[in-house]
């Protein structure tokens, strides 16, 4: 099942993801999301030469110790700005900053601009919520990082093959120096990739001086699962129907929400969604939330359970739909949420 060396599956879905991805030239493989994060920072640090990272409060990029600040998932479902366990010294190279604000970013680089190598971001945040971002706010990083000779890392492990064969990047038409994927390329086996231009994967070891190993990197049942789900996507216009599919959930939805007797709001992107109990309408920023619309969404979660559905148990977490789910499936969600919001005070 694994042998510890390159097999031709691994380099024929490498092959998929540079054709598939903008700038992407070359690419490698690892075993996880926060592994491909992990390995992208470290050779934009050697590329550069630089110790500086910039994130976003709210995106989460693993559970790498120098990036666990100011993260979402499960730091922004249990309310915690870090995680113990992690030493200041972890985060002192670490700047983190809110989404959605030009200035903070451009304040920085006026500071620190010479110091910073990369900026890191989820396109579209889905960790703390669904929080999709201007366009002009991502275009705005990439003019400051390539001013400043910084790189732009886009952190595509959720929305990367799912929002479209080309990610996120492709969508909003704005190409990165270094992008990560997830478990979508492995057809949700183990699986995770970084890749970029030559010119900055060229410093990864044996080639260059940056060192990235794993044992279970590229394995022969990963890159199979990935290439049959790539295979599937692109034979059945995967992407178009997984499009539609959410389209037709926001139709459902639309009305099923506009009952409820307290704020929720559907946001939406490609098959993601989110039901946002924020009562000042979804945020594009890390926004907590109250006692008492974290206690809205608790009744909500058991209701729909007893209903048979099951979402996501955190607040901030994100929902997927899948090409599993049909016409039925997303009427009898709709119809279930009318009946258990029809519950709740």
């Amino acid at each position: 099942m694994t042998y510890g060396a390159p097999c031709a599956a691994e380099v024929e879905l490498a092959e998929r993801v540079v054709a598939a991805y903008p700038a992407v030239e070359q690419a490698r493989f690892v075993s996880s999301g926060t592994e491909a994060v992990m390995s992208a920072i470290r050779v934009a640090r050697a590329f550069t030469g630089r110790d500086l990272i910039v994130k976003f409060a709210g995106c989460y990029h693993g559970h790498a110790d120098h990036l666990l600040v100011a993260a979402g998932s499960g730091l922004a479902t249990f309310g915690r700005p870090s995680s113990a366990g992690v030493p200041e010294a972890f985060t002192a190279c670490t700047r983190v900053l809110p989404l959605d604000d030009e200035a903070a970013v451009a304040e920085l680089f006026g500071r620190e601009g010479a110091r910073i190598a990369a900026v890191i971001i989820e396109p579209v945040p889905a960790n703390h919520g669904l929080l999709p971002q201007r366009r002009a706010f991502l275009a705005a990083l990439r003019a400051l990082t390539h001013q400043h000779g910084a790189l732009l890392i886009f952190d595509e492990v959720i929305s990367g093959f799912r929002l479209g064969r080309g990610g996120a990047a492709d969508r909003l038409g704005i190409a990165p120096d270094l992008a990560t994927f997830g478990k979508v390329i492995g057809g949700g086996m183990p699986v995770g990739a970084f890749g970029g231009a030559r010119v900055i994967m060229s410093r990864l070891a044996p080639d260059g001086d940056t060192y990235q190993a794993g044992t279970l990197s590229g394995n022969p049942v990963a890159m199979t699962a990935g290439l049959a789900t790539l295979d599937l996507l692109s034979r059945e216009s995967g992407w178009e129907r997984l499009e539609n599919r959410g389209a037709e959930l926001e139709q459902l939805l639309a009305p099923v929400l506009a009952e409820a007797r307290f704020p929720v709001h559907l946001v939406r992107v490609g098959s993601l969604f989110w039901l946002s109990f924020h009562a000042d309408g979804a945020p594009r920023t890390a926004a907590p939330l109250t006692a008492d619309e974290t206690a809205r969404f608790a009744a909500l979660f058991h209701a729909l359970l007893d209903r048979g559905i099951y979402l996501p148990p955190s607040a901030y977490e994100a929902c997927f739909l899948s090409l599993a789910h049909g016409s039925a499936e997303l009427t009898q969600l709709a119809q279930a949420l009318r009946e258990a919001l029809a519950t709740i005070a």
